[in-house]
């Protein structure tokens, strides 16, 4: 449960500050005729989010077992990619992130209504999009036949508007450069997980080999129904019995993402840090207020 409402935190949280910056740069400059718009692009991005959600969820229950893991295997790893380049985009751009916004906003305001709608929608889908394939694989790797796994994205992405809103209003301010580090390493850690359990399920598809080549069987020494069984399952993806592969490809991407996510460069090493005061813009000058 905790690793998903780190997924719903985290990914709820980008498109949080996404809405926030494009709503505060719009009251700021006196367009405030402009948020019907931004809030139709919004709605409508989310709302395609939810519906690509409910087709994976709901469009591979009509296929056969087979098809089930190979599909649920293929996703889980496309689901990785998107999420290791989407935590390193954040960790390399994040300060540049605000003035990206609002050049593009400013070109949209020239444009007209069709252009707000579509830079709110691309700016919110793209996150919406990434959200509902991650949180889906998550949630399919996780799954223990209860309702936790959805719960915890639920409370974190609400936790995620919470925070935007606190932000918004300048009620909370927090240093967002450590907040993205730490948060984007367990989402790291969190994605080795869920690429383990994908290649696990290619293996029950048959289309990889080595679904019983075991690389150790703790099973009878873990309750499956245990408190710590449990933990280790919401948190890393643990299963007491992995496949060799599964062992060697979640360490050959585990450590190797881990080292460069870490890396002293750009973002991960404190340059340009981000705070909800940066993102409320600076101070006028004694001089602008004369």
């Amino acid at each position: 449960m905790f690793s998903n409402y780190l997924i719903g935190l985290r990914e709820g949280l980008e498109a949080s500050l996404v809405v926030c910056i494009l709503i505060a740069y719009l009251v700021k400059t006196g367009r405030r005729d402009a948020l019907k718009p931004i809030w139709t692009g919004i709605a409508i991005a989310v709302l395609l989010a939810m519906g690509f959600g409910c087709v994976l969820e709901f469009g591979s229950q009509e296929m056969t077992f087979q098809a089930q893991e190979g599909l649920g295997g293929s996703l889980s790893i496309v689901a990785v990619g998107l999420v290791t380049w989407m935590v390193f985009w954040m960790r390399r751009t994040a300060r540049h992130l605000k003035a990206e916004l609002h050049g593009k906003l400013d070109q949209a305001l020239a444009m007209g209504t069709g252009a707000l709608v579509a830079t709110a929608f691309l700016a919110v889908g793209r996150e919406g999009l990434e959200t509902a394939l991650f949180v889906w694989a998550s949630v399919h790797a996780a799954s223990d036949g209860t309702p936790r796994p959805l719960v915890g994205v639920a409370l974190g992405l609400a936790t995620a508007v919470l925070l935007g809103w606190l932000f918004y209003r300048g009620a909370l301010r927090i240093n967002l450069a450590k907040f993205f580090t730490w948060t984007g390493a367990m989402l790291v850690v969190v994605a080795a997980g869920v690429l383990a359990y994908g290649v696990h399920d290619l293996q029950e598809a048959d289309l990889v080999p080595g679904l019983t080549n075991l690389a150790f069987d703790i099973s009878g020494t873990i309750e499956p129904d245990s408190w710590y069984s449990t933990l280790l399952k919401g948190v890393f993806n643990f299963q007491p019995d992995p496949t060799v592969l599964q062992v060697t490809v979640w360490l050959l991407y585990l450590v190797p993402a881990l080292a460069l996510f870490f890396a002293p460069v750009g973002f991960a090493s404190g340059k340009g840090k981000v705070t909800v005061a940066d993102e409320q813009g600076p101070r006028p000058s004694k001089a602008s207020q004369a």
